[in-house]
């Protein structure tokens, strides 16, 4: 039976993951400091094969100890997204890249790392060729120089895999409705109107459940796929802001979408993804943008009223 350690466990994709592998037959051990929030791992604390451990990814004496039980390692914890890493560049560097650094430091050969990263560090391209592992990397924000760097310490190690997750969308029991898919339909689904800048820029995206599969195809083929980066993404879902507002419309057909060029991406993040190295490797995306905006639709109908409104 594998034991999984996942820093970061209690957030978006954290929460997924651990449910996830514990289907999978697996250990779990959920660390994190519960800086957003303490419920998303409630539905597995009945679980024997579950612990969750209270802490800082950063806490050298705590991962020293929380290591040694571990057969794999998912570092999730993160500042995440450019405007959070601009608001506090400090925490952004140690959480994404020192604390990286120190698991790396204090693993053992033997012990597997997967690791997500972002696939915005292709940073600034044309949006009409597609973006291979083998791009040049050119991140802008310090999210994205963060993550590669984080990267590049794990990649130049033994026994690392390394996930380029492409904009991830879905339900969570830690929900984000900062993602770029599930923003829009919240915006369909709560206030019937959205402005667009940038339209036409172009980037790839991924369902949740399918980067959890990727991770469990990883960790039972890690003796092949060890040492590479993979892209993860949806193949059909190379889709511009445009493309994407307009599939939500069809799903929601008073979705009022007007474009106006009111901001910029931090990230400029106009690029397409192949994803053909990850599908040779044996593992292909398979949920829909449709069957995301579907599922996002029928989840935000039980948001209620939110904390600070009246209706």
């Amino acid at each position: 039976m594998k034991r999984i350690l996942i820093t970061g466990g209690a957030g978006y994709l954290g929460s997924v993951l651990s449910e996830t592998f514990l289907k999978a037959g697996w250990e779990v051990t959920a660390l994190d400091n519960l800086s957003l929030g303490e419920q998303s791992l409630f539905h597995l604390a009945s679980e024997p094969r579950f612990d969750f451990i209270f802490g800082d990814a950063r806490d050298e004496r705590l991962l020293k100890q929380v290591l040694k039980k571990a057969d794999v390692i998912v570092p999730l914890a993160a500042i995440v997204g450019a405007p959070a890493c601009d608001r506090d560049p400090l925490a952004a560097q140690s959480v994404n890249v020192e604390a990286i650094r120190l698991i790396n430091r204090l693993r053992s050969k033997e012990q597997l790392t997967v690791f997500p990263t972002t696939n915005s560090g292709y940073g600034t391209r044309s949006g009409e060729s597609f973006c291979t592992e083998d791009t040049l990397l050119e991140p802008i924000s310090l999210y994205g120089r963060t993550k590669v760097e984080a990267e590049q310490e794990l990649i130049g190690s033994q026994n690392a895999i390394s996930l380029r997750l492409a904009t991830v969308f879905g339900l969570s029991p830690r929900m984000r409705l900062d993602l770029l898919v599930n923003h829009f339909v919240y915006a369909a689904v709560t206030d019937g109107y959205i402005v667009i800048f940038e339209k036409d820029f172009k980037r790839n995206f991924v369902h949740i459940r399918d980067v959890a599969d990727c991770f469990i195809h990883c960790i039972n083929n890690a003796q092949t796929l060890a040492g590479r980066t993979f892209n993860v993404g949806l193949d059909s879902a190379n889709l511009s802001k445009a493309e994407l507002a307009l599939k939500i419309k069809e799903q929601v057909p008073k979705f009022y979408v007007h474009f106006a060029e009111v901001g910029t991406d931090p990230d400029k993040r106009n690029y397409m993804v192949s994803n053909e190295r990850l599908r040779k490797a044996g593992f292909e995306a398979r949920r829909s943008i449709e069957d995301g905006i579907r599922e996002l639709v029928k989840g935000y109908r039980m948001l209620g009223r939110g904390r600070f409104k009246n209706v």
